[in-house]
């Protein structure tokens, strides 16, 4: 049976999409799915930097160049969540055909509950290309008026693609009041918030340390937002727990969680 394959798409860069993307295959990952990651970002792959994955030996450049096959290109991550990430090397991405992606997607398929496809920012050829070999597709964007006019282009353009939207992921909330509000949001995108991610500190400390958010700090507020999301596409039940107090992450962090 073949998995659902998502998309996750912004309409400009920097709305901390492939940090959400890696942490939310991860979170699916810990529920117990069959989840790969995929990196589709053929200029600017980033994917593996933020799952803690370097020097990668062979990447999906290698395979849309058809210098490797796609199961030499597939890397256990964090928690279970497998990763075919993208390749870093200027000579690899010249290579790279990226109209390959729509006959990979099928056999990628074939493998997983969930694939997870993050697409590349903006609406280049390789975005567009993304956009058509999901089935669906989830928004990654910001709660301002510029990323939300540059998301409802991608998300026009998917549907015209025949890609189908689930809805916006709306991360880096401060709930400012220069915030558009989420009703605003669902009105200009007409799609579901699906889940709002706020600012959140320990996502910046977790890459520095190239962990997963959900996995470093699974109790903080924006791990607490992404697991909820996991499991509403999981289809299953989770309770989140209760967010640490200050006191009880000053003693983790002098003691290493001793009790």
């Amino acid at each position: 049976m073949e998995g659902r394959s998502i998309v996750f798409a912004s309409g400009k860069g920097g709305t901390g999409k492939t940090t959400t993307v890696a942490n939310l295959g991860v979170a699916l990952a810990q529920f117990g799915k069959e989840v790969i990651l995929l990196d589709a970002d053929i200029t600017m792959a980033n994917l593996s930097l933020v799952l803690g994955m370097e020097d990668i030996p062979i990447t999906l450049h290698d395979v849309l160049a058809g210098e490797a096959e796609l199961k030499d290109a597939i890397y256990e991550g964090p928690a279970g969540v497998k990763v075919i990430p993208g390749g870093l090397s200027l000579e690899k991405i010249k290579k790279a055909k990226p109209e390959r992606l729509r006959q990979l997607i099928r056999e990628i398929g074939q493998m997983a509950d969930f694939v997870l496809i993050d697409a590349p920012a903006g609406l280049e050829m390789t975005s567009v290309t993304a956009l058509l070999i999901g089935k669906e597709l989830i928004i990654v964007t910001n709660p301002e008026i510029s990323a939300i006019t540059d998301s409802l282009k991608t998300k026009l353009i998917a549907e015209k693609l025949g890609t189908l939207p689930l809805g916006a992921i709306l991360n880096r909330v401060t709930n400012e009041k220069t915030e558009l509000t989420q009703e605003e949001i669902e009105a200009i995108l007409e799609v579901p918030v699906l889940t709002m991610i706020p600012e959140d500190p320990e996502v910046k400390r977790a890459s520095a340390y190239g962990v997963p958010l959900v996995i470093k700090n699974p109790t903080s507020p924006a791990a607490i937002a992404i697991k909820q999301l996991a499991a509403k596409l999981a289809g299953i039940k989770w309770e989140a727990p209760e967010p640490e107090s200050p006191i009880k992450r000053v003693f983790k962090a002098l003691f290493g969680g001793k009790r």
